[in-house]
């Protein structure tokens, strides 16, 4: 009994902070989220920064995350996608600037100045992010540190 009281204090401890940190999501922010993802379901909300909220939801059965400014403004909407959705020209950047390199991870990445196609590869011990435009172009390349990798198990 002592047991169960233990794991339901728990439960409900957790259960408070969850819904208070997602109150603390500003009313604008939810609102531009709900106009522009009417169909989410399953909303996460984290506070990404001082500035900018982060949604991570599903919609289409596709996972997405999207930011939002504590105004309202949307930044940004991620969700990863197979190698086999990848454009043909940006794949071809891609391997010929990294030759050598396996992906680990794409993303598409939907700002108001378009999308970005978002790779982290690696090879042997180095890990790199490399972004590149829907024209080919590489936009961004960073040698990952050992610490900056997400723990996806």
């Amino acid at each position: 009994m002592k047991t169960l009281k233990i794991i339901l204090g728990a439960f409900l401890a957790c259960t408070m902070f969850a819904f208070e940190s997602g109150d603390q999501v500003p009313q604008k922010v939810k609102d531009a989220f709900t106009k522009k993802f009417p169909t989410a379901k399953k909303v996460k909300w984290d506070k990404e920064n001082a500035t900018e909220w982060e949604a991570e939801f599903k919609m289409n059965n596709t996972e997405y995350s999207a930011n939002f400014l504590e105004d309202g403004t949307w930044k940004e909407t991620e969700h990863e996608i197979d190698e086999k959705e990848i454009p043909q020209n940006v794949k071809s950047a891609l391997m010929g600037a990294y030759a050598g390199y396996k992906i680990k991870e794409s993303e598409i990445s939907e700002t108001k100045n378009g999308m970005l196609y978002e790779f982290e590869i690696k090879k042997g011990e180095s890990d790199m992010e490399v972004a590149i435009d829907a024209k080919g172009n590489i936009i961004k390349k960073e040698v990952m540190k050992e610490n900056d990798e997400e723990d996806n198990d």
